[in-house]
């Protein structure tokens, strides 16, 4: 799960091994048309019942939501529907095993959204866990940076030390807000 350019597509392409596209199938097992869900075309119409394999490793089945970043409700209560029917599922090929849910902090101006504060809120995954992927951390080093060297730190000192320190700024301001929630993840991990 995750907005739109949040590193999904990048993040699954990494744990298989490849850089193809992936094949979606419906729920009758039919391919669908790659660039009809493509979040440039009509608008990014996922069905999170859809089935996303790579060729390259048939071995994982994912699913991805439709976005419910615009503040839709009807976007996240098909996901808590999904997770609810999904986690409790009895047949091992149809059982949710875990939810990565991706949020790019590269944004700041928006760096954890409402609908994922609502998810963390509202949708409840029984056994199956949430763990949180904070995509473009990376991004975050310039800012970092200058914000080193204007403390007095020299260029090369603090393009050592941007990286861990930007996730440390990231996470104390931002990334124990999910901690919070009626829901919380069950760990994250910063990319």
């Amino acid at each position: 799960m995750g907005r739109a350019n949040a590193g999904k597509t990048t993040i699954l392409q990494r744990v298989c091994n490849t850089t193809e596209q992936p094949k979606i199938f419906n729920q009758e097992g039919h391919e669908i048309d790659w660039s009809k869900l493509n979040p440039t075309a009509q608008g990014g119409e996922h069905d999170i019942e859809n089935e996303m394999t790579f060729k390259s490793n048939m071995e994982f089945v994912f699913h991805d939501s439709c976005g419910f970043e615009a503040g839709r409700t009807s976007e996240l209560d098909k996901v808590k529907d999904f997770v609810q029917k999904r986690s409790t599922n009895k047949s091992l090929r149809d059982l949710l095993h875990v939810i990565w849910y991706c949020i790019p902090i590269n944004d700041e101006a928006r760096p954890i959204t409402r609908a994922e504060l609502n998810f963390f809120n509202e949708c409840g995954t029984g056994r199956v866990p949430a763990i949180v992927l904070f995509t473009k951390a990376d991004m975050l080093d310039a800012q970092t940076m200058e914000h080193l060297v204007n403390a007095g730190m020299n260029v090369e000192d603090a393009a050592i030390k941007a990286p861990e320190e930007s996730v440390a700024r990231f996470h104390n301001n931002f990334g124990q807000q999910l901690y919070k929630k009626k829901y919380p993840p069950k760990g994250h991990v910063y990319f």
